[in-house]
């Protein structure tokens, strides 16, 4: 078989592990995988198959580039505008270990990814019935009007035949 970037790629992701979380965001409070940990762990498998990584700098971007016999794959991202020099230099470690474990397919287990997915809440829709429960105890049209509109605007559209149908009742 050839070897081309894709079949060393392929034979390091063969070789590599889960990179062990080594750093800990006090801010947070969560742990993470350094940049130097990373690189320790993926730098000898990949100079083993002759893979070069590289993270250059340049038209206001920050990345990764990996070559091999000539063929290069790289993920970049722009760097933030108006940073302080410690700002800047804490967005380029930053997507130095991103565009990283990016480009690599990486497993981490990363504390700070998670923390910005928060769950998502499954929005259960209500029942025509459970809907109508909440308008047709109305006595006036004026209570209908307040009860209806109390209704938050998904529950309303399940509402309208009742009302109407109400409507009609208390004239």
């Amino acid at each position: 078989m050839e070897k081309t970037l894709e079949t060393q790629l392929l034979e390091f992701q063969k070789k590599i592990s889960v990179i062990k979380k080594d750093s800990k965001n006090p801010h947070f409070k969560n742990t993470y995988a350094s940049l130097t940990q990373i690189l320790s762990e993926v730098k000898p498998v990949l100079n083993e198959l002759g893979i070069l990584i590289t993270q250059p700098i340049k038209d206001g971007k920050c990345g990764t580039e990996l070559s091999y016999n000539g063929v290069k794959d790289f993920s970049f991202v722009d760097l933030p505008n108006n940073q302080t020099p410690q700002q800047l230099g804490s967005a380029i470690t930053y997507f130095r270990r991103y565009t990283l474990a990016s480009l690599l397919a990486l497993e981490i287990d990363d504390d700070d990814a998670q923390m910005t997915n928060k769950p998502v809440q499954q929005i259960v829709q209500p029942t025509v019935d459970e809907v109508n429960a909440k308008i047709i105890n109305a006595k006036t049209l004026a209570d209908l009007k307040t009860m209806f509109e109390a209704l938050p605007p998904n529950e309303q559209k399940i509402a309208v035949p009742m009302k109407e149908k109400l409507k009609a009742t208390l004239k």
